[in-house]
């Protein structure tokens, strides 16, 4: 695993999703499918087509960098305090980790076929803090991580795929939470 035992002492527990860390990539069609489904305008055998929605509307998906990447110690990547919580045995349902995750790490290109193929004009991702920054603020920046992020982006834009980036989707580098207590501490913010 890599992980020293000393981490995990001292690691402070993020909240634990109740849906553990594998999460399903277009999840999000299944809250759309089933606000649309009990949405009276439509008649139960009726058909949901594209041009039923504004000009405008965005069909897409979401993910979390955690939840969804794995490769958790590849290329350079730093140790999140995700990474550190869920090796604890019993903190996570099924001890389940994000180090394969859905291994869109090494899919992506793949997973972006699928939303493309599905019409999805919209994807909203996270970056990684420690895969780009593997020690936050203390180190150099991690070009390979860099790379990967850029292969996604230049891939979403290719298949005309509109992507909105959250920077901080709660995993930060272990360094950061051991030495500051993560955002509690005005030297993190």
């Amino acid at each position: 695993m890599g992980l020293a035992i000393s981490v995990f002492n001292k690691c402070r527990a993020p909240k634990v999703s109740k849906m553990g860390t594998k999460i399903l990539l277009f999840f999000s069609n299944f809250f759309l499918i089933l606000f649309l489904s009990s949405h009276q305008s439509f008649a139960q055998n009726e058909e949901i087509k594209r041009s039923d929605f504004p000009e405008h509307f965005l069909f897409g998906t979401a993910t979390s960098s955690y939840q969804i990447e794995g490769a958790y110690d590849e290329d350079g990547k730093g140790v999140s305090n995700w990474d550190v919580f869920s090796h604890i045995p019993g903190k996570v349902k099924n001890n389940d980790t994000g180090d394969v995750a859905n291994d869109h790490y090494h899919r992506f290109l793949g997973d972006i076929e699928l939303m493309h193929s599905m019409g999805m004009n919209a994807y909203r991702f996270s970056i990684s803090w420690t895969r780009i920054l593997p020690k936050g603020r203390f180190g150099k920046v991690n070009r390979r991580g860099v790379t990967f992020y850029n292969k996604i982006i230049d891939r979403l834009l290719l298949k005309g795929i509109e992507l909105f980036l959250t920077i901080h989707h709660f995993d930060l580098p272990i360094e950061l939470d051991q030495r500051f207590g993560s955002w509690m501490s005005s030297q993190m913010q």
